[in-house]
């Protein structure tokens, strides 16, 4: 039977039993791991909807009851709704700033020689060295100063200065690893530099676009210290800031902070698995050149 099975597979039997076994042991490893990355978000959406008394006794157990009322309760109390419009205007206006400035810099960083090319790409490069908090001082006397303290502009200027030298870099890689002859061709044909940024460089950047976008995303929507510093007004306070208003120096109303936090969650888990794809290939395009 052996005999029959290994000429009909071109294996040896025992071969392809082990090389079964061997990709059950690979896939029950892979669930295992799959399982604890997600069992914090499991535990935070469960969390969401039990009670105080059962988030201290029963913390990794199912509620007995399921006050689905906690998500109502935390989006009234916290503002949730107008948290979540400020945090998407900051974000969208911020995320625009930052692609269209660091895909304009990259492409001339990337595609044209000149003088001073070094000294501007170290500079670029040397903004991802500055510790981001370090700043938070300085920038609150200059906000002040300029009367953009309780604005958007408060959050959207930090948050472009900031992100543009990682996205600058990492769109530079990824334009570097495509052909000159394209750009060449395109110019022959009476194409101009503009035409070759819009028309060609910046959708075949796509990749690297979206991975500068999905970080910067999750700086800009999860971002705390900038918004509690430059932003006291209750009508322009983002998400981050709307969940604080669960804990007091007291006590902290978990059953309402774990139904805030499943919401303000959501909108994160939601563009991760929409631009999965493209984070994928903009973190590897770019690094093999041809």
């Amino acid at each position: 039977m052996k005999q029959v099975v290994a000429m009909q597979t071109g294996f040896p039997a025992g071969a392809k039993q082990r090389k079964v076994w061997t990709r059950g042991a690979i896939n029950a490893v892979l669930s295992l791991y799959a399982l604890v990355t997600l069992y914090p978000l499991i535990w935070l959406f469960i969390s969401a909807v039990k009670s105080n008394e059962e988030f201290y006794s029963r913390p990794f157990l199912l509620p007995t009851v399921w006050k689905w009322d906690n998500l109502i309760r935390a989006w009234k109390v916290s503002g949730m709704g107008l948290s979540l419009w400020n945090s998407t205007v900051v974000t969208v206006a911020s995320l625009i700033l930052t692609l269209i400035l660091g895909a304009l810099a990259a492409f001339v960083i990337a595609r044209f020689e000149f003088k001073l090319k070094a000294f501007f790409t170290g500079l670029f490069l040397l903004g991802m060295l500055i510790p981001i908090h370090s700043t938070l001082v300085p920038l609150f006397i200059i906000m002040k100063k300029i009367g953009l303290l309780n604005t958007y502009g408060a959050l959207i200027l930090p948050y472009v200065a900031f992100e543009l030298p990682l996205a600058i870099f990492i769109v530079a890689a990824y334009l570097v690893s495509i052909p000159k002859e394209i750009e060449e061709a395109a110019l022959i044909d009476g194409t101009g530099y503009w035409g070759i940024f819009f028309r060609m460089m910046l959708p075949l950047s796509v990749p690297a676009l979206s991975t500068v976008a999905i970080l910067g995303f999750l700086r800009f929507w999860n971002d705390f210290a900038f918004a509690l510093v430059f932003i006291s007004k209750p009508a322009l306070k983002t998400v981050p800031l709307s969940l604080s208003a669960f804990a007091t120096g007291y006590m902290t109303d978990y059953e309402l902070t774990m139904a805030a936090l499943a919401i303000a969650v959501l909108p994160t888990i939601i563009v991760f698995l929409l631009f999965q794809e493209q984070i994928m290939k903009g973190m590897t395009a770019g690094a093999v050149k041809g």
